[in-house]
């Protein structure tokens, strides 16, 4: 997911807005439709007295559509990289608004509901989704959108960047909204895929933009020549992996931590050896334990490497309880820490040597001596990664120029 738009005008993205609104709309050999969603933007603008313009991202269309695009009277602006996510970004940077209103050229959009979207954008949100469901006000025509997609996946993932992300929004898939381009700048999009619109709203609630949902309605694909981009469970899939990487603490923290939790508790029965309703918590015990508490720690150093390098590089915000944590526990007091685990876990192992020497190094009690076997090993592995993790974690927060 690499931020690439090749050779476009990046002056104009980055001189001062000469109009109100830019209508973008991203285009693949969209000939069966472009011409009506460009007559629509244009109609809307003029009856809105709205000043702006549409510009067409071409992708590499073959059908004609940047001729069609053209004759209607809209800006052609051709992206050479491939991909959704690209071919907005090439449109945007050459767009001349100050507000930016995105919406596929499939004709599934109304692009007469745009005053609806500017009407919020003056109101000073820097955001505003379109909401096609009826959760959100909004209205899906009869065919216009598949079984799974409108009562499974978009439901669902709409709830889950509620819960996770804490937006405000109902449809997390509409590619029908309008947001300012300082909030564009601001985010600092690098998706070039379909997640880019995902992205888009993520990254907003994370910033704490102002988000507003407005209730539009979704209509069958027009096209006839070629089936619909979307694929169902591949773009599931890529919709839940994205929510996973912008959520460390879910993806790492979270789990890491119930680990090590678990793998304590199995310790405090296993050590002494409690035996709950004729069940025994023996060596066999620590050694389930041990695993789950150094699968754990590994999750949480991942986590905090994760956090690190997405707030260094733009892609999260900062986490400020990471960084208190993180000020208080430097590389100095990692290195530390695991140097005292590893001398600990050592010491244990050092025991159970000695028990060997005094058994003539012949049989041992397995089940005794296994208690300081298992958790010198652990100690001495959980200081090892502690070290590395620290330094590593040093490496991350180095800051560029």
């Amino acid at each position: 997911m690499t931020h690439s738009i090749d050779h476009l005008d990046q002056a104009a993205a980055d001189a001062a807005p000469s109009l109100e609104v830019s209508v973008v709309m991203p285009c693949l050999n969209e000939a069966d439709t472009l011409a009506a969603c460009v007559g629509k933007a244009l109609k809307a603008l003029e009856d809105a007295g709205i000043d702006g313009e549409v510009i067409v991202a071409d992708n590499g269309s073959t059908d004609g559509s940047q001729a069609i695009a053209s004759g209607m009277g809209a800006r052609v602006v051709p992206v050479a990289a491939k991909g959704y996510g690209n071919a907005l970004m090439g449109g945007i940077a050459a767009a001349r608004g100050r507000y930016i209103i995105m919406g596929d050229a499939d004709d599934s959009y109304d692009f007469r509901e745009i005053p609806k979207f500017v009407a919020k954008l003056r109101e000073g949100y820097d955001l505003v989704q379109g909401c096609r469901l009826p959760s959100g006000g909004g209205r899906v025509a009869e065919g216009a959108m598949p079984f799974l997609h409108r009562w499974l996946g978009n439901p669902m993932f709409s709830h889950l960047a509620r819960r996770w992300f804490r937006s405000p929004i109902h449809d997390i898939y509409c590619g029908l909204r309008g947001f300012t381009r300082d909030l564009y700048r601001r985010l600092d999009q690098r998706c070039t895929g379909m997640e880019f619109a995902i992205e888009n709203v993520l990254k907003a609630s994370l910033a704490g933009s102002r988000i507003a949902e407005v209730p539009i309605t979704l209509h069958p694909d027009g096209r006839k020549a070629h089936a619909p981009h979307l694929r169902t469970f591949r773009d599931g899939w890529r919709t839940l992996r994205f929510f996973l990487l912008y959520s460390p603490s879910r993806l790492f923290l979270a789990p890491g931590l119930l680990l090590v939790l678990a793998g304590l508790a199995g310790y405090a029965l296993a050590l002494p050896g409690v035996t709950i309703h004729q069940v025994t918590f023996d060596a066999h015990t620590l050694l389930f334990s041990s695993v789950a508490i150094l699968c754990g720690h590994q999750a949480l150093l991942f986590g905090v490497f994760a956090k690190t390098f997405a707030a260094n590089e733009g892609l999260l915000p900062e986490d400020r309880r990471l960084a208190r944590l993180l000020g208080a526990v430097n590389l100095e007091v990692g290195l530390i820490g695991g140097v005292v685990a590893i001398l600990v876990g050592l010491a244990c192992l050092g025991v159970a040597v000695d028990q060997w020497r005094l058994a003539g190094f012949g049989r041992l009690d397995y089940a005794r001596t296994m208690r300081w076997v298992i958790p010198g090993s652990t100690l001495t592995a959980v200081g090892f990664q502690t070290m590395l993790g620290s330094f590593l974690v040093g490496v991350l927060s180095l800051q560029r120029r």
